[in-house]
């Protein structure tokens, strides 16, 4: 909770921060970094400032980590008046004060950062060269002295950093994770009739490398899907699914050339592009809430079975989903994401992460969700390649297999794969699904910053 604080707060402060570097130097004999964010005004502390400062520790010990340098002891402290962090290194203070300054001038939010260095012996370490003010850009102590600038604008530009830094960071977030789901999707082995790391399943014109390929290639995408989720915040929900429909088109188009002309995610491109676009209508903190997310993209996919499947009366179904809907009753992924995915929400993603926490590999996990959400669902991948009846019954008998053997054995997958291809069937729909699943295990692990 924000709160303005008063002088003496701040003073007090100054001196448990100064006791608390004594402290440490005396005990470790090693240079310490002593970190806070530069916040003008009453104000020193809140979610957002909160954010920053998590950012600011998480890229201080990547570098110290990417240095070789041994952090042998760090404590972060959370206050109104303020963040702080405390990091004794053992490494060379110099090298240290070098890493405070590349932080502080060489990433958006670091002009933030207030990264002080401190000697074995107490002695604080010189910038090289003078901090740069935020408004103007001169010389930030001068501007101070004089304060040539209100505390509100001081307050809007630090605001401004701080979602400036937050909106691209959490899109690039969202588009990664994308990106590694559908990869972790593809090397799930051994996954009945799909391609994997073993063989190619029912399928003879793709490969993992033909998937890998197509993965890599919708990074954009994805990331354009956070950053319009991030537009039409403020918008009913749906009016973000109607503004992703034109990305998702061009999307298709760049897997198709990044794939030599081969399918291999078109259902993915709708569903983990809903995905992303929730993510960038979503608070940061309520990503890891797989509930919440899956509701984000229900309410923007209300109606769209009755949009998109629903024939006029007395007219002729257009595309495969039509003619499933209309034969069958099948809303196949559209119908999946204006419930809020419910094969992956009660199936696959719970016997992923369960299979995950009890030990098993990501291939045993990973395959007992795909077989999972295959048994409760109507695939209209398999229902095209082998009618409705054999998808069904194919969902029946795995159904009875689970409940046998809930992480069915290597030879059973093995065996499993075996019939598919005899059969030619291939659970891609299935397999799209198994993708949000890891997407969601990520976003649940996936450390905020």
């Amino acid at each position: 909770m924000e709160r303005e604080v008063t002088l003496p707060e701040m003073l007090g402060a100054r001196e448990r921060r100064a006791a608390q570097q004594r402290e440490l130097l005396e005990r470790y004999r090693l240079a310490l970094v002593s970190f806070t964010m530069n916040i003008a005004g009453p104000v020193k502390n809140g979610p957002l400032i909160r954010r920053g400062f998590r950012l600011g520790h998480r890229l201080l010990l990547e570098q110290l980590r990417r240095m070789g340098a041994a952090c042998v002891f760090h404590e972060e402290w959370d206050e109104p008046t303020g963040c702080e962090g405390f990091y004794v290194v053992d490494t060379d203070p110099a090298a240290l004060k070098a890493l405070a300054c590349a932080l502080e001038d060489g990433t958006g939010a670091g002009r933030l950062f207030d990264i002080d260095v401190l000697a074995p012996g107490g002695e604080k370490l010189d910038r090289p060269l003078p901090r740069r003010c935020l408004i103007c850009g001169g010389p930030a102590k001068a501007c101070a002295r004089s304060r040539a600038h209100s505390v509100p604008e001081l307050q809007a530009e630090t605001r401004k950093i701080l979602e400036t830094t937050f909106r691209r960071l959490d899109a690039e977030t969202a588009a990664r994770l994308a990106v590694q789901a559908l990869l972790y999707e593809v090397c799930v082995t051994p996954k009945p009739g799909l391609v994997d790391r073993a063989n190619s399943g029912s399928h003879h014109d793709m490969d993992i490398y033909t998937f890998q390929r197509s993965a890599v290639s919708l990074w954009p995408y994805f990331f354009q899907c956070a950053e319009t989720g991030q537009d039409t915040a403020a918008q009913a929900p749906p009016e973000t699914f109607a503004a992703l429909r034109w990305p998702g088109k061009l999307a298709e188009g760049g897997m198709y050339a990044a794939t030599g002309g081969v399918n291999t995610h078109k259902g993915a491109i709708f569903s983990m592009g809903l995905v992303c676009g929730a993510l960038g209508r979503l608070d940061r903190l309520v990503w890891g809430d797989p509930e919440r997310v899956l509701a984000e993209v229900s309410a923007m996919a209300a109606g769209t079975v009755e949009r998109e499947l629903s024939a006029l009366p007395g007219s002729s179904p257009q595309t495969a989903g039509q003619q499933f809907f209309q034969r069958y009753g099948v809303t196949g992924v559209r119908g999946q994401a204006e419930a809020g995915f419910p094969a992956v929400r009660r199936y696959g993603l719970p016997v992923l992460e369960q299979g995950l926490a009890r030990g098993k590999s990501p291939d045993e996990a990973g395959c007992a969700a795909l077989l999972a959400i295959l048994a409760h669902t109507d695939d209209t991948n398999m229902i095209a390649r082998g009618g409705l009846d054999a998808q069904r019954t194919a969902a029946a008998e795995l159904g009875a297999l689970l409940q046998r053997e809930p992480y069915p054995s290597g030879d059973t997958l093995r065996r499993l794969d075996q019939a598919f291809i005899q059969r030619n069937l291939s659970p891609g729909g299935s397999a799209d699904l198994l993708a949000l699943c890891w997407m969601l295990h990520f976003l649940r692990k996936e450390e905020d910053a």
